[in-house]
C-alpha cells in the first residue's frame, strides 16, 4: 500500500462505511458500487471494527478493486471528538482487545440509552436495535433507526436533534481514546495514522496541535469541506509534511460514494 501514489493516481475513495458499523451497504455490496463508479482504490473504515475488512478484500479481488484495509477510531482531545482513520491495518492482539473493551462499552452504552428513552415513554427493544446492525458496533444510527421504525419520530435525524445528539436527554458518553493512543494502535498494527474530516473539529488550533503529533496524514477531501477549506488543509499537510487523503465518509445513499471535492 502506498498512499501517496494512490492519491497521485487519483482515482480513490478512502472515507467509508459499511454494515460492519454504521453504514446502509455491506462491504461486498459497498465492493460492488466502488467499481460500477470505476473507482480504482478503495478503504473500508468502519468505526472502531476490522469486521468487514475480509468480506470486502474477496469481493475486490474478485472485481479488480484494489481495497485498503481500515479503520476510524474515536478518540477525544480537549473536549472534541477527533476521529482518526487507520489504513494498512493487520490484527493485532493490541488492537483487538481494545476493540473487544470498545464493543463492550458500546453495549452497555446502548442499554443505558434505552432505559433514557423507557423513562421518556419511549420503548425499544435490543431486538429492534439488532435488526438495523449487521456487524458486531451497535451505533446511534442504529437505536435512532429502531426508534423511526417503532414510529416515536420522523427520521434519524429528528431523533438526533431531540433525543440522541449531544447534551440531548437520551445522550450517553461513549468510551474513547485519547488521540495518542489512538495513533499508538494503528503504527502496532502497522497502519498509517491520518486525522479524519478536520472542519468538524471546528477548530484549526487544535488541528495543527494535532498535526504536530505522530499521525502521518490528514484527510484534505471530504465532502463536507468547501474547496477553501481543503485548500488550508492542504496547505497545513505541506506545512507539517503529512500525506494528503481523501473520502466520500460514505454511510448511506445520500454520500456520494468516490464524490468528495478531490482536486489535486
Amino acid at each position: 500500500m502506498n498512499l501517496r501514489e494512490i492519491i497521485k493516481r487519483g482515482n480513490f475513495d478512502l472515507h467509508m462505511h459499511t454494515t460492519a458499523s454504521d453504514g446502509v451497504l455491506s462491504p461486498a455490496e459497498i465492493v460492488k458500487m466502488a467499481v460500477s463508479k470505476g473507482i480504482e482504490s478503495i478503504a473500508i473504515t468502519d468505526h472502531d471494527t476490522l469486521q468487514g475488512i475480509n468480506e470486502a478484500v474477496e469481493t475486490g479481488k474478485k472485481y479488480g478493486l484494489n481495497v485498503i484495509s481500515g479503520i476510524e477510531l474515536s478518540t477525544k482531545y480537549k473536549g472534541k471528538n477527533i476521529d482518526i482513520l487507520g489504513y494498512g491495518i493487520e490484527e493485532s492482539n493490541q488492537l483487538q482487545e481494545t476493540l473487544q473493551e470498545i464493543r463492550d462499552h458500546r453495549e452497555n452504552r446502548a442499554h443505558l440509552i434505552l432505559k433514557k428513552f423507557a423513562e421518556l415513554g419511549i420503548n425499544i427493544s435490543e431486538k429492534d436495535i439488532k435488526q438495523h446492525s449487521d456487524g458486531d458496533v451497535i451505533a446511534r444510527p442504529h437505536i435512532a433507526k429502531a426508534v423511526v421504525d417503532r414510529g416515536y419520530a420522523q427520521n434519524v435525524q429528528e431523533v438526533f436533534d431531540l433525543y440522541l445528539a449531544d447534551g440531548k436527554p437520551c445522550a450517553v458518553d461513549k468510551m474513547v481514546l485519547s488521540p495518542e493512543e489512538g495513533i499508538s494502535l494503528i503504527h502496532e498494527s502497522g497502519g498509517l495514522a491520518v486525522l479524519a474530516h478536520p472542519l468538524l473539529i471546528r477548530d484549526d488550533t487544535i488541528v495543527e496541535e494535532l498535526l504536530n503529533l505522530s499521525l502521518d496524514g490528514i484527510e484534505v477531501w471530504h465532502r463536507k469541506h468547501s474547496l477553501e477549506d481543503s485548500n488550508r488543509y492542504k496547505t497545513l499537510a505541506e506545512k507539517y509534511n503529512k500525506i494528503m487523503t481523501g473520502g466520500s465518509d460514505y454511510h448511506f445513499e445520500e454520500h456520494a460514494l468516490g464524490e468528495f471535492g478531490y482536486k489535486p
